[in-house]
């Protein structure tokens, strides 16, 4: 294994971590802490972002250009993933099941459109 590949992996672990405690911290109402989840999923973002830039400086890549088509390509598949987790609520949670596949399917949709977008078609 690589080096830049054993520090990514090190690094994307403790920010998945964090992340997922994060995010029980803020899910769970029987925790009672909302803030202090809102502030560790948000350090366990900083901590992902930090391991692309980290991995890619130790591969000598180039840093990522923003241009609109990156842009929009995230904001798609961040909507795309806020949608269909919308839907398993809707379904699972909050015991609209037509509704909750409806938006579930409108996501994947969304995420699968992602790929012709990233790769092409041939």
């Amino acid at each position: 294994m690589k080096k830049s590949n054993f520090v990514a992996m090190i690094m994307g672990t403790i920010g998945g971590i964090l992340g997922a405690i994060g995010m029980c911290m803020c899910l769970l109402p029987e925790w009672n802490a909302f803030k202090p989840g809102v502030i560790m999923g948000s350090i366990g973002l900083v901590v992902l972002l930090a391991t692309v830039i980290v991995w890619r400086k130790m591969e000598g890549k180039e840093p990522i250009k923003l241009s609109g088509k990156t842009i929009l390509t995230v904001l798609l598949g961040v909507v795309g993933a806020l949608l269909l987790g919308v839907g398993m609520c809707f379904a699972m949670v909050w015991g609209n099941m037509v509704i909750g596949i409806i938006i579930g399917i409108v996501g994947i949709v969304l995420l699968l459109s992602l790929i012709p977008i990233i790769k092409g078609l041939k």
